[in-house]
């Protein structure tokens, strides 16, 4: 089955994602392409560190030269955000990542970034899947692809190195010597991703742990930036006690968290807020701000406080660079770590904000530590958890039928009032739960802030209990 979700499309290896359904998928994306009817089609094509990564990005590249389509393909693993900044420099149609982001091992992805340097909208996946249903119905009986060797020999396959002129462009937006003549101690977790070495190339100081190709992705288990996954990490900064702080990127290097010098968790809803004052306080930048529904209701209380006009979207980026295409956009975000600024591309980028999150703490001349106790100064405290529970489809429609009955408590908690922009999102006094299933995983999500991590834990536990 071939279903696009919050981002693109994923599966697993060998039973969903196939050779053969990827170059279906490939082929109703060069139709699409076509249909555009450009004078020099072109697109860009990257990977990530995950196994057979750079072999489906061939085969990727093969079907869209068979199609007339000239393919920038990336000679090595790189982030979606460096895929998207050359889709936007290089003029393209389209940009394809193969990556499965943050997922587990098993699983590999296709992810599509529009011609503007940001994920594709929602309507240019809903004109690839009507390419790709006749597809589907009736596949080719043989495909008339040539070596990846002629199609580069004919031009029609042009490799590029996809990291100089990203870091080019980084060194305009940030303090790059600033940060270098700091004397800041860096960790830098890639997560086993494509976001390894990137950092470094930039601050030649930074350190980094698990760092080298490894598809399993280690004691990590699956690289998303969360506590669970973060145990060893966590563990090696404690132990070593001399990092300032920690940033950790997740596998296709579009989503960023971090550890302050004792090892502690700092979420990325802090860092949200973190990034959004500074942009606006200390670089006196301008714009509204996005997030989606899962986000802090921290950014709420400031942009109300500073008169920013907010827009709150559905869980999925694509929702976010939308607006950003329409207007300008100070600070754009998720819950997962994904943020976009105004300074940069209309994309989550791990590294980019990582950098900037480093700037403010120069700049200010506070550790990460403190700029959060400064967010329990300001705003009072607001602790967060998100809860992933695996689910049959009989469970997760149990789950979301119980909520749709829209319960007037939640254990102790009187419900306030019921937000269905994504899911349910139930507001109780001081604090939230959001409920909603995953669109990349056969996952029910559940997301909870509250005035302490009793109350989040609390409201966590009534939220499974919805049945």
């Amino acid at each position: 089955m071939i279903t696009f979700g919050t981002d693109g499309w994923r599966g697993v290896i060998a039973y969903d994602f196939t050779v053969e359904n990827l170059r279906l998928v490939a082929l109703a994306t060069a139709h699409y392409v076509r249909s555009l009817q450009l004078r020099n089609p072109a697109v860009v094509i990257g990977y990530d560190t995950r196994f057979l990564s750079d072999f489906f990005a061939r085969e990727v590249a093969r079907v869209f030269a068979s199609e007339g389509i000239v393919v920038h393909l990336a000679e090595n693993f790189a982030p979606t955000p460096v895929i998207s900044f050359h889709t936007k420099q290089k003029g393209a149609a389209l940009g394809v990542v193969i990556t499965a982001s943050h997922n587990p091992p098993q699983y590999n992805g296709y992810k599509v970034r529009a011609n503007f340097g940001g994920p594709a909208t929602p309507e240019q996946i809903a004109e690839l899947e009507r390419f790709l249903q006749p597809l589907l119905e009736k596949p080719p009986r043989r495909w008339a692809l040539k070596s990846l060797e002629e199609y580069i020999a004919q031009r029609m396959v042009r490799p590029f190195e996809p990291r100089e002129s990203y870091i080019r462009h980084v060194r305009k937006k940030i303090q790059l010597e600033l940060l270098r003549s700091s004397g800041l101690r860096v960790l830098h977790d890639p997560m086993y991703g494509a976001a390894m070495h990137l950092l470094r190339a930039m601050l030649p100081t930074v350190e980094e742990i698990h760092a080298e190709i490894n598809p399993a992705f280690g004691e990590l288990g699956q690289p998303e930036p969360m506590p669970e996954h973060l145990r060893a990490t966590i563990e090696y900064v404690r132990a070593q006690r001399r990092y300032d702080l920690c940033l950790v990127t997740d596998g296709d290097g579009d989503r960023l968290a971090a550890l302050d010098h004792e090892g502690n968790f700092v979420d990325s809803q802090r860092l949200f807020v973190l990034l959004l004052k500074y942009l606006y306080e200390d670089k006196r930048r301008r714009g509204a701000v996005v997030k989606t529904v899962s986000v802090t209701s921290m950014v709420d209380r400031y942009c109300e406080r500073n008169n920013i006009p907010l827009y709150v979207t559905p869980v999925g980026f694509k929702h976010i660079a939308r607006i950003m295409q329409q207007e300008r956009v100070l600070l754009g975000g998720e819950e997962s770590g994904g943020f976009a600024t105004v300074i940069h591309l209309p994309e989550r980028d791990g590294v980019f904000a990582g950098l900037l999150l480093l700037e403010m703490l120069v700049v200010r001349g506070k550790t990460l530590k403190q700029l959060c106790q400064e967010l329990d100064e300001e705003f009072g405290p607001h602790r967060y958890r998100r809860v992933d529970v695996p689910v049959t489809q009989r469970e997760k429609n149990a789950i979301l039928r119980a909520c749709s009955k829209r319960p007037a408590r939640l254990g102790r908690y009187v419900v306030e009032h019921i937000d269905t922009t994504d899911g349910y999102k139930f507001y109780v006094p001081k604090g939230w739960l959001l409920v909603r299933p995953s669109g990349t995983e056969p996952l029910v999500r559940f997301y909870a802030e509250g005035d302490s991590m009793s109350m989040v834990n609390e409201l966590l536990e009534e939220g499974r209990k919805l049945r």
